[in-house]
Parts: C-alpha cells; structure tokens; sequence
C-alpha cells in the first residue's frame, strides 16, 4: 500500500508474523532513521506494578540471545549511530538515526531483541535497572523542585482505576514490588511483531528495506496483540480539584489541567489551538496579562498532552513571581481562561495560534527521526502513518466557534490544580 505524506512516497508492508513496516525512501541525506514503536506504555500496567512499562524500556538494552548486555548502545555508537528510547502512557519507542551503511546492524539488533530478550534477562539485570529508574525518579521527580507536580496532577484529574491516574515513572513501592517472572510476562503479552510498527525513513530504496525488514524480523515468533480498549470518555471534572504543596520551591508556582477530547478529534486539535493562545509564547494571552502586564509571572506555558484511547489533559503552568500572592496569580488566570471561554478567540489570535502550531510540527518532521517518530505514531495508534500527512490541514480547519467551545472545558470550575503557595505560605 502506498499512501502520499511529510513530502515522501510511503510504502507499508505487514510481514507474515504481523509486524507493520512503513517506509519512507527519501536521498536527500545518506542516513537513515529507524523507529520502532511498541503499543504499550504505563495505561497496560495492573495496579501495583506502575513503573513496569518504562522499567522494561530500560531492560531493552540489557541484551538478547545474540548481544551482550550493554553491546547495543556500544554497536551502534561506534557505527556512527545516535539512539534512544522513551516510553509514555500509550506506547513505548525506540529509535536512532545511522549512516546508511549501518542499516543492516540497526535491524539486526531490533530484531535480536523483539525475538529473544528473555535469554538474557535475569534477576542482576532487573535488579541493576531497577535501581537507574529508582534513581531517575529521585532526579526528575522527588528531589526537583516542582518535580511531582505532573504525577499529582495526574492523580487529581484521573480517578482512581483509570488508565492515566498514575505516570509512567510508577512508585518506588511498586518498583522494589517488580519481579523476574512480572518482567516476562510483560514481554510476552506486549513486545511481539503484531503490537509494533518499524519505521525506515531515509536513504534506502523502499524494496530493498522491505527486503532487510523481512529478513531480519520474519523470524521473530508471532503472537496475538492484546486488545486495546478505548476507555469511556469522562469529560470535564465536574467540580475543581485542589492540592496544595508546602514545598521549598524557587517560586510560588499553579500547575492546572484539564480533562478534554482524545486525541484525532476536532475537540482535540481545538483545544490544542485554545492552550495555544492563552500560553503559547511570549504573544499569548497569559503571558501578556501575567508576565507583562501585571507583573505577576516569571513564566507561562499551555500545552496538550493527546491521548488516544481517553481523555487527553490540557495543562496550563503559571511560575510566580518571588514576591506574588498565589491568589492573586490564579484569580487573573481564571479571569482570563473565563474571557477566552465567553468570547472566544479574535481573528488576529486565530491566524497566529494555527501559524505557530504549524512551525511546530515542521520543527518536529524537519529531520528523518522527526518524520519516522511521527509515522510510527500514526501507524501505531492510529493505524495509518498517511495520516501524519493531514495534520497541518487539521489545524488550519479549525473554527473560531470551535475554539470557543474547547476554552468552555477549561474553565476554573473544571481544573485540577496544584499550587506552590510562597514557603509557609497559603494558597488564600
């Protein structure tokens, strides 16, 4: 099959075993981006192992039947390779950008791995990852100022049960909890051939990454892929949220979110484009009222996380001056969110919000790894990568109405908030 988008011919390919190749042949360069994106993310864990989807994104490179235990990283830098992986609530993803002449190495590994990470994985390699993740969550979250505003955020906006009520970090609890045989059963109901899509943007003729794809993943054992069940949209919270924090912060700081549609809807390319002219740069409106204005902020910043399969969060983040009042912050905020809610978005703010969304995502394609994460994202979650190529014209048909509407589910009646009051201070 191939479809037409991001200005290169893409070709997809779905092997016996079920897994999705989409190539995308593009000479500009003589590189190539590799990607592979896994179904699964922190919305598959069970209750009491959080942390398990991003604990195994680090096993993945503890080696395989045929690589040693650190040897990945090790192959493919000294090939001339950068690489990475990062996991989510809705998938998993690994990736690295090579000098077309490494290709063959690239597949090779990701396939050693899909078919036989079990070989390797025993209780020294859980046990030493399990301490980086710990550690990581130490860095990012316990010990950064307003380091667990996210996961209580989270918390506060998702009720309990819910696929996205906890972060993909998980708990230390629930972390030390993990176990070898959790760890496996992992791997076998998530990381097979039919839950993932590879992805081959660059410098390769679409056959010929078709024909290493199949030689090297054909192999790998086939398996059903669990379902992926759609949660029942809950809307916006149905009263506000609150949770005050007696932290040692540099600044008084408001972290909000709120509940809006999922991700490939009108609602949520609308809400996308309402975050963006209430916090989108020094232009929007929040940082001229709070920042400029009246003085009242160091910093705003408005942005969508898009979830497929639930409800996404809008966030909205407020860092105070040293010497404001938290009540004065969020009383000119909410006037602000009510304003954008009851009269919706001028023209002028309609043209800039969808030109900067546009610059954004040209930003995010610019490169041959930008282009084949966002196929992957397509490919995986919404099972067609030509998709990526409507996303501009998605934005451009959004309405001032529609705009309207999406400011009405970000409302102060409907925010979960969590608040760094001054020290010693009060959120009053």
């Amino acid at each position: 099959m191939t479809v037409q988008g991001l200005g290169a011919e893409l070709t997809q390919h779905t092997l016996g075993n079920g897994l999705r190749v989409v190539v995308a042949s593009d000479r500009s360069a003589p590189a190539v981006a590799v990607n592979i994106w896994y179904n699964v993310g922190s919305r598959h864990e069970e209750a009491g192992r959080t942390g398990l989807a991003h604990l195994f994104e680090h096993l993945m490179f503890q080696g395989s039947a045929h690589v040693a235990s650190g040897e990945h990283f090790l192959l493919l830098q000294a090939s001339g390779a950068s690489l990475n992986a990062t996991t989510s609530f809705e998938r998993t993803n690994y990736f690295e950008t090579i000098p077309a002449g490494a290709l063959e190495l690239s597949l090779w590994l990701e396939a050693d791995r899909m078919a036989s990470l079990l070989a390797a994985l025993d209780q020294a390699n859980l046990d030493n990852q399990r301490d980086v993740v710990k550690n990581e969550r130490r860095q990012r979250y316990d010990n950064q100022p307003y380091g667990t505003a996210w996961e209580h955020l989270f918390t506060l906006a998702y009720p309990p049960g819910h696929p996205y009520h906890h972060m993909p970090i998980g708990s230390m609890e629930d972390l030390d909890a993990a176990t070898l045989d959790d760890a496996a059963a992992f791997f076998r109901r998530h990381y097979m051939p039919a839950n993932a899509v590879l992805t081959i943007v660059g410098d390769v003729a679409t056959g010929e990454a078709i024909a290493l794809a199949e030689r090297y993943f054909a192999r790998v054992p086939a398996g059903a892929a669990p379902a992926q069940p759609a949660t029942a949209p809950l809307g916006p919270l149905a009263g506000p949220a609150r949770l005050v924090l007696d932290e040692p912060v540099p600044s008084p700081a408001l972290y909000s979110m709120w509940r809006v549609p999922e991700d490939g809807t009108p609602g949520a390319d609308a809400a996308d484009i309402a975050l963006e002219i209430l916090g989108g740069g020094n232009g929007s409106r929040l940082a001229s009222r709070l920042v400029r204005r009246d003085e009242l902020a160091r910093g705003v910043h408005a942005g969508l996380s898009r979830f497929v399969r639930g409800d996404s969060a809008a966030s909205v983040i407020v860092r105070a001056r040293t010497d404001a009042r938290i009540a004065e912050v969020e009383a000119a905020l909410d006037e602000e969110l009510q304003l954008l809610a009851d009269d919706g978005p001028t023209g002028e703010e309609m043209s800039r919000a969808i030109a900067m969304k546009e610059r954004e995502w040209l930003d995010e394609t610019s490169d041959f790894a930008g282009q084949a994460d966002q196929l992957s994202r397509f490919a995986c979650l919404f099972g067609d990568p030509g998709l990526a190529a409507t996303v501009t014209a998605r934005l451009r048909e959004v309405t001032a109405d529609q705009v309207r509407e999406a400011a009405r589910l970000v409302r102060p009646e409907h925010a979960a908030r969590v608040i760094y009051p001054a020290r010693g201070g009060a959120a009053e």
